[in-house]
């Protein structure tokens, strides 16, 4: 992982001080004897690679100069400029040494890079314990996601089924209804007939001479409403949960075991769905 960024820092490094050595000898060394045209470029490459060496000495200390700092984006930016003056003042491709004139600058940025690298680079075990703890939460999340699911299915379920009752309950209604109507209608077209009170009659004298009976409909009024389906008590919350579950399962020493518990708890009349009886379990188990 360290080749990764050193590696580019040096070759930036080797091909700007050629480059600066190369320049210095060509665009001086036609006004100055070659030797000191090379000494000029050596002391440009020397300075900038002294300062950049006694940096990465400070760094693998865990230390920092600012002066030394300064020092070397000063060589660099003397290398640099020497390679833009050379640009502007060829006569022939004047754009390419242009374009190749931020080498040294470059290669001090990489540098910069590369000790930022170091300054958060983080050892195996310890990479190992941050994906261990992000694998953990992701976990978590997976297992949480698939609770609420569960939960909703199973509240879905239970809707349904409240839904399919109430709509049985108003089918039975309905045709109740519709059969009582019936029977009215031929109780009263009975009652009207003309021969109701003559046989009426001929069966009431023998028992009740001289009672004329009187045959009144029964009553029917309006039904009473069906009550509706009684709902489980309000579920408990999660600290109210944790603290019943604790309670039944300290109630004997050893404590229960959870089947024993839960069958404690839904002895006493108390709701609440299996997930969240488990996980009241887990959390105080």
């Amino acid at each position: 992982m360290k080749a990764k960024t050193v590696l580019p820092a040096v070759a930036m490094t080797a091909v700007s001080m050629v480059l600066t050595l190369a320049v210095v000898m060509m665009w001086l060394g036609a006004a100055v004897p070659w030797p000191v045209a090379l000494v000029v470029g050596l002391g440009i490459d020397g300075g900038w690679l002294a300062t950049l060496a006694y940096e990465r000495r400070l760094a693998a200390q865990g230390d920092h100069n600012r002066a030394v700092t300064a020092l070397g984006w000063s060589f660099g930016l003397l290398a640099a400029g020497v390679l833009v003056a050379h640009a502007l003042t060829a006569e022939q491709s004047a754009g390419a040494w242009l374009a190749v004139a931020w080498l040294p600058i470059a290669a001090k940025a990489l540098w910069l890079v590369h000790s930022l690298w170091e300054r958060t680079a983080l050892t195996p075990l310890a990479l190992d314990a941050i994906r261990g703890i992000q694998q953990e939460a992701r976990d978590e999340a997976a297992v949480a996601r698939a609770r609420l699911r569960a939960e909703a299915a199973i509240e879905e379920t239970r809707l349904t089924a409240v839904t399919a009752a109430g709509a049985r309950v108003a089918r039975v209604q309905a045709k109740t209804a519709q059969t009582l109507a019936g029977a009215w209608s031929t109780l009263e077209t009975a009652r009207k007939g003309e021969e109701t009170g003559r046989a009426l009659t001929s069966v009431t004298s023998p028992v009740t001479p001289d009672v004329t009976p009187h045959w009144a409909l029964p009553v029917w009024g309006p039904t009473e409403p069906v009550p509706a389906l009684e709902t489980t008590a309000p579920a408990l919350s999660d600290e109210a949960l944790d603290a019943l579950v604790d309670e039944i399962r300290t109630s004997e020493v050893p404590a229960l075991s959870y089947r024993e518990m839960a069958a404690r708890f839904r002895a006493a009349g108390h709701s609440a769905s299996e997930v969240r009886l488990r996980a009241a379990w887990k959390r105080i188990a």
